[in-house]
């Protein structure tokens, strides 16, 4: 964080909801590193206890161990807070094929639960995870914030029906918000278990064990693989911003480059080597692709770079090679 963004936010209260998932425990971080008063709002459904352990004792950090879809948590955590990050969701394309009521629950009734708790508490402005999944059937790339096609799983409506909430909320409550467009997030927490985990953990989990990772389709699908600190730093230009030009729109979040899953593969597995020769002889694997899966995925940051002054510094390279450095000290 820049000198203006600290002072912006010295002495502010602010909330993160999913505060001890990959990405929320990231933001966390990077908040009470800078000595800024941290909410955390977790129900432990995909988020861990160990993510936010080092957190506890600091004394700007408080845990509130509650579930947005309970409205009455929503009130509680928003009380005397500035700001809010909204992370909190199911995650995962086939977890929502597999079960759409409990991902509308999360998604869309949490969100709007926490809009509500948010607005009547006098929060200033609202920051909320959005997705790339919203493009859907959109062929054209890159990927333009105002261009979107239909819907590809019901995950992809419920963050699409997030925009429309925030924008109605806007436009009737004149509530501040801003939708940032998460494109493949990677990095330190993210993990590599359960049926769901995001591809780079689980390639990485599997090489390091000397299993072969498999690859839905031919390994020809693209995505703009985007490092966590991007992530991070967009997430506190959105907090901190001064224009009001940049407010109550969304934005992609990506580094603007897209790599395919053989090339990621083949990345991981020269990285891991370094550590262990032997994972150079891993074979990779290939099966059917998935249902409600995109082909191909690659953002424009323009509007990011404009208006929220958005510089990503890790590429594909420099991100997997901080993570990767992570994963083998956490997960040998």
């Amino acid at each position: 964080m820049t000198n203006q963004q600290l002072k912006i936010l010295k002495g502010k209260h602010i909330l993160v909801t999913g505060g001890a998932g990959f990405i929320g425990s990231n933001l966390c971080e990077e908040l009470l590193s800078n000595n800024i008063n941290v909410v955390c709002l977790d129900n432990f459904s995909t988020g861990k206890k160990e993510n936010i352990t080092s957190f506890l004792k600091n004394k700007n950090f408080n845990l509130i161990t509650g579930d947005i879809r309970n409205f009455n948590d929503c009130v509680i955590a928003c009380n005397n807070i500035d700001y809010v990050l909204h992370q909190a969701a199911l995650g995962s394309v086939p977890r929502s094929i597999k079960d759409p009521i409990t991902t509308n629950d999360v998604n869309v009734t949490g969100f709007l639960n926490m809009l509500v708790a948010s607005r009547d508490a006098g929060v200033k402005r609202f920051i909320y995870a959005a997705s790339s999944s919203t493009y859907g059937d959109h062929e054209a790339l890159p990927k333009v914030e105002d261009t979107i096609g239909n819907p590809l799983s019901p995950y992809a409506i419920t963050k699409y029906v997030n925009e429309l909430y925030a924008n109605i909320f806007h436009t009737t409550y004149n509530f501040d918000s801003i939708g940032l467009r998460y494109f493949n997030v990677f990095g330190k927490r993210q993990d590599p278990n359960g049926a769901y985990a995001a591809v780079i953990p689980k390639f990485v989990q599997q090489f390091i064990n000397k299993e072969s990772p498999v690859i839905n389709g031919d390994g020809s699908y693209s995505r703009d693989f985007t490092f966590i600190d991007n992530v991070v730093q967009m997430n506190i230009n959105a907090l901190t911003t001064n224009n009001k030009d940049a407010l109550n729109t969304v934005y992609n979040v990506a580094y603007g480059e897209r790599t395919t899953l053989l090339e990621l593969a083949t990345l991981l597995k020269t990285y891991l080597s370094d550590f262990d020769r032997s994972i150079q002889d891993v074979e990779i694997k290939y099966r059917d692709n998935r249902i409600g899966d995109i082909p191909h995925s690659l953002a424009s940051i323009d509007k990011a770079k404009k208006l929220l002054n958005y510089k990503p510094e890790y590429n594909i390279n420099s991100g997997l090679k901080e993570a990767i450095s992570w994963y083998w000290n956490h997960l040998k």
